[in-house]
């Protein structure tokens, strides 16, 4: 272990989008960094919560194996992988140091450094910092690459093009049928006021159904990628692409990731809000599914410190002027596409997260 180079852990879950995140972090501090892939056992909630520090919650015939020489430090997201990380310590003698990315469910003292973003209702304690935005280190190549791959597909649409990325249900956002028919109406508005084109692409998340709602109202020009169809197919999916060719991107604004990914591209963002009105949603069918409910109850009765809501980090986007709503005044014109360039946000919070890292080390 040389004494300029720490040695870095990533703990690697089964969620995409807790490990992206942690690999940016990674990436921007620029250690050494040894990835350990860890699987949960079915039963990882029960252990986690009762014996807090312990590796009886995995499976460590499957798991990246765990033995010294123990990091310097390790980063970790998502509830799975807290006590991993926990134990990882105690087996240091305490040398290790602990950063955790979103929400974490044991003591907040328990880590040197939280990053969270503001759908967690955590504290502004000192080994809390809070971000607007998820951690991202897409780069505008990797947009490039993607989208030089697409470019003869969607060369015959007109610009301004307009990447359509469309979600699901989380949380207490239904993504329903009538929902999905606004949002193609005000897409196509948008677009056809505009003189452009719509280049739309769902995720696994999307009612199948819901999609064909919204592309029923689509009428201009467009290339749609529909997800439960690509999996019997070998066309790659165009995300990426889309968001490298697009001029303008609307996102369905239940993903945390979708808001972050589009944001650091730097161009004009439109977020279409899934959230039914505060007032009459127990008068909605919809609002009985499993996840609205636990959701709701969640956000009425857990501590503070558990709850999540991503119309908090909407919110913080629109009052930032980096993103604004969809809706029925929304236009698209040449001063608006000029106006972009809040992409340097990302950028500058992941290159703050990870000064604020290596702070953790100074002097060691």
């Amino acid at each position: 272990m040389g004494e300029n180079e720490p040695q870095l852990w990533c703990l690697l879950g089964k969620k995409a989008g807790d490990n992206r995140q942690i690999k940016a972090l990674a990436d921007a501090l620029e250690w050494p960094c040894e990835d350990k892939h860890i699987v949960a056992q079915p039963w990882e909630l029960a252990t986690n919560l009762g014996l807090g520090v312990t590796l009886a919650g995995i499976d460590r015939a499957n798991s990246s194996p765990l033995q010294p020489p123990w990091p310097d430090m390790v980063l970790t997201a998502g509830r799975r992988n807290e006590p991993v990380a926990r134990w990882i310590r105690r087996q240091s003698g305490g040398l290790t140091r602990l950063v955790h990315i979103g929400r974490p469910w044991s003591p907040l003292l328990a880590w040197d450094l939280i990053v969270t973003t503001p759908q967690y209702f955590l504290p502004r304690w000192p080994n809390v910092r809070h971000n607007r935005l998820p951690l991202n280190n897409l780069s505008a190549s990797q947009l490039e690459t993607a989208a030089a791959s697409w470019q003869g597909r969607i060369a015959d649409l007109p610009s301004p093009r307009i990447a359509l990325l469309v979600g699901g249900d989380s949380g207490k956002f239904v993504f329903t049928k009538a929902k999905a028919s606004r949002l193609g109406r005000l897409a196509n508005a948008l677009a056809n006021e505009a003189g452009g084109s719509i280049l739309m692409t769902d995720s696994a998340r999307t009612d199948v159904l819901a999609g064909d709602s919204l592309l029923a109202e689509l009428t201009v020009p467009h290339h749609a990628h529909r997800w439960s169809r690509a999996q019997e197919s070998e066309i790659e999916n165009p995300y990426l692409a889309f968001l490298g060719l697009a001029d303008a991107v609307i996102v369905t604004g239940e993903s945390m990731s979708m808001l972050g990914e589009a944001s650091v591209t730097g161009k004009p963002l439109y977020i279409f809000d899934m959230d039914d009105a505060s007032e009459g949603v127990w008068h909605l069918p919809h609002s009985y599914r499993y996840k609205p409910i636990t959701h709701r109850l969640a956000m009425r009765l857990a501590p503070r410190r558990m709850r999540r809501d991503v119309g908090n980090i909407q919110k913080a986007l629109v009052q930032s002027d980096v993103a604004r709503w969809l809706d029925e005044d929304t236009r698209l014109n040449v001063e608006t596409l000029a106006h972009a360039g809040h992409g340097a946000l990302c950028r500058q919070e992941l290159w703050a997260t990870a000064q604020a890292v290596k702070q953790l080390l100074k002097g060691r």
